[in-house]
């Protein structure tokens, strides 16, 4: 965050990115396929260290033998794990879809809650993942999701200085207002994979290059 930068200006210029990506991937959304919210809670557990991509190819089977919290939380572990194998930390992975799963039927009529504070609540289920769960399965914007995208360019662009995703989250909702928290995520995800990418970020094709104080353009 530039010192030189007054909070007002930054909010603006903020604000010009949001319209200008927006209009760049005007169909921006969550990339893990889902049918209800209790597949995306299990897709978002399961792209932890994984590929969206890879996540996609597990979950059709994964959802065709256990398509609800009463079956998954019956699932023999060893069956699971062989199920989720290629997303990496399958055993660690099937302890938290079992017991988010059990959680789910003993504390919440094997529904998903909406509220942050019982997501959280639920084993393998942290903040980042609550969000994704709340903005795009139930359309409400609790916070900004931060993945190693939104963080990277959340840098780049100056919206904050700090490296940890709660306090990078924490910036982002103040310079935001709420009703963009879930799409800001989106656009800033589409836009770190296409053009400002990690190592070497296509600044002469980005549409808001002008705006981004990392520009080499």
């Amino acid at each position: 965050m530039s010192p030189r930068e007054s909070k007002k200006a930054r909010t603006r210029r903020a604000a010009a990115i949001y319209e200008i990506l927006l209009a760049e991937y005007p169909d921006a959304e969550c990339a893990l396929r889902h049918a209800s919210p209790f597949e995306l809670a299990v897709a978002t557990i399961l792209s932890a260290q994984c590929t969206d991509a890879r996540v996609n190819m597990v979950t059709p089977e994964l959802f065709r033998r256990y398509p609800d919290a009463q079956a998954l939380a019956a699932a023999d572990p060893a069956d699971l794990e062989e199920v989720i194998r290629s997303t990496g930390f399958f055993r660690n992975k099937t302890r938290n879809l079992i017991g988010m799963a059990k959680a789910l039927l003993d504390e919440h009529d094997g529904e998903l809650p909406r509220t942050l504070k019982e997501l959280v609540g639920l084993p393998g289920i942290g903040r980042k993942t609550a969000n994704v769960i709340l903005g795009n399965a139930f359309g409400i914007d609790e916070g900004v999701v931060v993945d190693t995208h939104v963080g990277r360019l959340s840098g780049r662009m100056r919206f904050t200085a700090q490296k940890t995703p709660v306090a990078i989250e924490r910036d982002l909702v103040a310079l935001f207002p709420r009703r963009v928290w879930t799409m800001l995520a989106h656009l800033l995800i589409h836009h770190g994979r296409q053009v400002c990418q990690a190592r070497k970020p296509r600044c002469h094709q980005c549409a808001v290059s002008h705006l981004c104080p990392s520009s080499a353009v």
